[in-house]
């Protein structure tokens, strides 16, 4: 076995662990599952340790989906998770906003899926961007202006399949140009197993675009943020 490989407990660790420990955090994807594929041994593992009266949470970056999506696609793999049970770090930015008594008549410009959205309107706050942005276009004639919305009081950057140079210039001119615009990232992993055969760029790259053309840095709220952790500790284990 090469150095540094995982290796498989021995039954006595395996009884200290399950005896010591009182809650277990697992990370979805690569872990959980690959795309839409349950990794083997997940179930066994779960209703173990649920037996032993162990509470579970599953904590990922994925930001594309709410609590609520999550805990279908869980169901979906046969997997009965409460959305009590989940954290993602699209619910992390949503929290966030939420901690730090962002102002309820200011907008959340979204740079990702309808995963950041969902938990944006049900934390009472008012979103744009998003999904229905991913299919717009920008004309770079001369004199050409591109308007946004100066209401908007924070941007949040997640993972976005269908990011596009519109999100990019709109998340853009709202952190440089609206006063006090925060710009929040749900994190910044390189990549990620959106499918079971690879890899694919993870919201890493969205923020790193957004980094670029605004020279400024993100508040991050998912994984392995403080802030993540300290939600989790206090609400959560």
């Amino acid at each position: 076995m090469r150095e540094g490989a995982a290796q498989p407990l021995t039954a006595s660790d395996a009884a200290y662990l399950l005896h010591s420990v009182d809650a277990f955090l697992f990370d979805c994807d690569g872990v959980i599952w690959k795309g839409d594929t349950l990794i083997d041994g997940v179930p066994q593992t779960l209703d173990l340790l649920r037996s032993k009266g162990k509470k579970l949470v599953f904590v990922t970056n994925n930001s594309t989906k709410s609590r609520r999506q999550y805990a279908t696609k869980f169901h979906s793999l046969g997997i009965s998770v409460s959305e009590d049970e989940i954290f993602s770090s699209s619910f992390a930015a949503a929290m966030y906003l939420k901690s730090i008594e962002f102002p309820r008549d200011k907008k959340v410009y979204v740079v990702g899926g309808d995963g950041i959205s969902e938990e944006l309107q049900l934390a009472g706050f008012t979103s744009l961007g998003g999904p229905e942005d991913g299919k717009k276009m920008v004309d770079l004639k001369e004199h050409r202006f591109f308007k946004h919305d100066k209401g908007v009081g924070a941007v949040v950057v997640g993972l976005d399949p269908y990011i596009n140079y519109y999100k990019l210039q709109y998340a853009t001119l709202c952190i440089r140009e609206n006063l006090g615009c925060l710009f929040i990232a749900t994190n910044r992993d390189a990549v990620g197993h959106m499918t079971d055969l690879q890899e694919w760029p993870g919201a890493g790259c969205m923020v790193a675009a957004v980094c670029a053309s605004t020279q400024k840095e993100p508040v991050v709220v998912g994984k392995p943020s403080t802030f993540m952790m300290g939600v989790l500790t206090k609400e959560v284990i």
